[in-house]
Formats: structure tokens, sequence, C-alpha cells
């Protein structure tokens, strides 16, 4: 794939601890953690931490490996050999979703006691944003934290919330004012052991079948002062900030993902025999997934800029937002054509092409759909 140009040894001893990791600690089990719908990640983060993989652009004193987002890009790449999109997600909520904000603007005393056990993979974070009635319109949440002295009362609900039934700890958004405007949200860590927190439901899904999904119910939930992220009111411009780090964490993930099913299609289509011939053979399927390839490495060095950028302190939403969109809109393609090309068998639910199909829907929908991701761009282009 090129790749020298952009990765040198170290990076390369690094692809080859998170490989020999998914090969034998998480792929052998997915087919079971699909069947029950929950991946023990309690067990799974302890292994990943102890090998130094949750926290790769940390800073040492918090347990992470003090990296750049070279390295991080390799791990994000290898998490796209794992057989399901759960798994992949539920890491990447640990490491790309509810430790960054934490990391970027929260106090010494929140990174001694969250971000590091999550490097550590000793805690389990949940990022919790969306409501029933807030979506794509985060400004529309009605969770609130009230300051009562040196403590936040929380009232609210948050639904499909990824590690949801398993965090110890959610870093999570609330109205803290009823000012309009966006300077009225705080982001806060609350953890999960303290009374007026319910897990009201574990959600079940189309696709990412392992991962589990949550809605939940805080009544009266009092969280010390002290576990406010950054500044309070500023909680909407910070998560804004995060989002940046969430959806840059898809990217490798979706054009490795999609490059593999369209190897694994290109290895059925060989073995196919059709009237006498390989299924390889035909012209219209050898050029359909011709033209997916290429699109798949067309996202992969606008990835590889976006890394480029954010290395020289760019801002680079514009670029994110683009790839998003872009790799989004190829996964489900590639995914649904890749699964009539294996005709009769691909519509099996045991084949690793269905299951493709059904967890690729989730990209164009979670951490900013596909039409935010237009509206993004089009503002940016200033029309």
């Amino acid at each position: 794939m090129g790749s020298e140009m952009y990765f040198n040894e170290d990076h390369e001893q690094l692809r080859r601890t998170v490989r020999s990791f998914v090969d034998k600690e998480i792929n052998p089990h997915v087919d079971a953690w699909e069947a029950q719908g929950l991946i023990p990640l309690h067990d799974l983060f302890k292994k990943m931490g102890d090998l130094g993989l949750l926290g790769i652009r940390y800073e040492p004193e918090y347990g992470g490996q003090g990296l750049d987002y070279w390295f991080e890009t390799v791990f994000l790449e290898e998490l796209g050999n794992i057989r399901c999109g759960g798994v992949p997600m539920a890491i990447s909520v640990q490491t790309n979703m509810a430790t960054p904000a934490i990391h970027e603007f929260g106090s010494e005393f929140l990174k001694q006691k969250y971000l590091k056990p999550a490097v550590a993979g000793d805690a389990v974070a949940a990022i919790a944003v969306t409501e029933p009635d807030a979506g794509s319109d985060v400004s529309a949440i009605k969770t609130t934290a009230r300051r009562d002295g040196d403590s936040f009362v929380i009232n609210g609900s948050k639904t499909y919330i990824t590690n949801g039934t398993q965090a110890d700890f959610l870093t999570l958004l609330a109205r803290s004012s009823d000012a309009p405007g966006y300077h009225s949200f705080s982001l806060l860590v609350v953890p999960t052991n303290l009374p007026g927190f319910v897990v009201s439901k574990k959600l079940d899904k189309i696709g990412m079948r392992s991962s589990d999904t949550a809605e939940l119910f805080f009544d009266s939930l009092r969280v010390p002062a002290e576990n406010l992220i950054g500044v309070e009111g500023e909680g909407f411009i910070q998560q804004m900030r995060q989002f940046q780090h969430e959806r840059f964490s898809v990217l490798p993930i979706l054009y490795i993902s999609a490059r593999n099913i369209i190897q694994g299609t290109i290895e059925f289509l060989r073995q196919r025999i059709v009237f006498g011939k390989p299924l390889i053979t035909k012209q219209v399927l050898r050029h359909r997934l011709a033209d997916w390839l290429t699109e798949t490495e067309c996202l992969r060095q606008l990835t590889y800029h976006i890394v480029r950028m954010k290395s020289a302190g760019q801002d680079a939403t514009k670029e994110i937002s683009m790839a998003k969109l872009f790799g989004a809109t190829l996964l489900c393609k590639v995914s649904e054509g890749c699964l009539r090309m294996h005709g009769g068998m691909g519509y099996m639910t045991e084949t690793q092409v269905s299951r493709a199909f059904r967890d690729a829907y989730l990209a164009s929908i979670g951490g900013g759909a596909n039409e935010v991701m237009s509206e993004i761009i089009a503002r940016l282009e200033g029309f």
C-alpha cells in the first residue's frame, strides 16, 4: 500500500504488536461476543492497557506512550482488521471519544483519577451526549447539571450510549444554565457507582451486535464540583472540539474495513464457478471492485493528509468532515455491493460480508450523520 513513505520501523513495530493482539485476543472471540451482545470490556481493556495501547498520544505520566498522530493512525488501522465493527467502536470510545476532553481540558485531579485508570485499562469509559430528543442537534439536550454548593446535581437521560452498561465513568454533557446560546452547557466526569444512576435499558441494534449500547437515567445524581471538565458553561464548545478526535478515529477503521471486505469478496469470486468460469472473470464485477479499491485509496490518502494537518497543528475540521462523509458512504456502498456479489451466501448471517453490511450503516449515522457532515462542509466553504 506504499505505506513505507509514512511509517518507519517504530511504527511497524507497533503495528505488529496491535495485529498480534487482534489475531490472538480479539478475533477468535468475536463470534461469541456478537452472539452474546457483549464484549468483556474490563478484561479486554486491561490486556490492552498492559500493552500500552489505550493512550498512544497521552503523556507517560498518565500511563500513555507520548507518541504522535502517525502512531495513533497505525493503531486505528489495525483495529480495522477486527472481524466486526462493534469491538473497534468500543475501543475507540475509550481512546478517542470519552477521554480526549479530560486530557485536553481536565484538571490534574481528573487526569489522575479518571484518565490514568482509563489508559491503564482499569476503568471503562463512555461518552454521554445523545438524548432521546437531542441527536444531531446537540444544543437541544435537556439533561441538567445544577450547581448546589460543592456539587452538581444531575437529572435527565441519555441514549445510544456505547459501553453504557459496563462503564465505570461517563464523560457527560449537560445543561448547566437556562440562558440561551452555546455557553450554557458543562462537561462532567460522572462515576456510575453513585446513587441516582440507572442503566434503564440495554438497546438491541441491527448491527454492531457485540457492542453494548444503553439508555441511561439520572435521578438527582450528585457529583462533586471538582468533576467539572474545563470551564463551567463551556462544555458545548469543548465537546465540539472533542468530536474532531472522534470523527478522525473512524477514518482508518473505515478504509481498512472497506479494503478487507473487497479482498474477501475477490477471494470468494475466484472460487465461485458459474457457467464453467470463476465469477472474478466477469468484467462488470472486476471493474466495480477496481472502482471501490480506488475510492478506498482516496480515503486513505485524505486521512494521511489530515494526519499531516493535525501534526502541524492546523484545523482539519473541514477535511475530517469530508473524509467521514466520503468514508461512511463508501463503506455502505462497498458492503452492500460485496454482499450482492456473494449471492445467497451473502444473505446468511454467519458470513463475514453480512456482518460487515449490518455494521457499516452506523458509520453514516453515528458520530455525526452524513447530512450533518455535508452541512459543516457547506458552512466552512462559505455557502
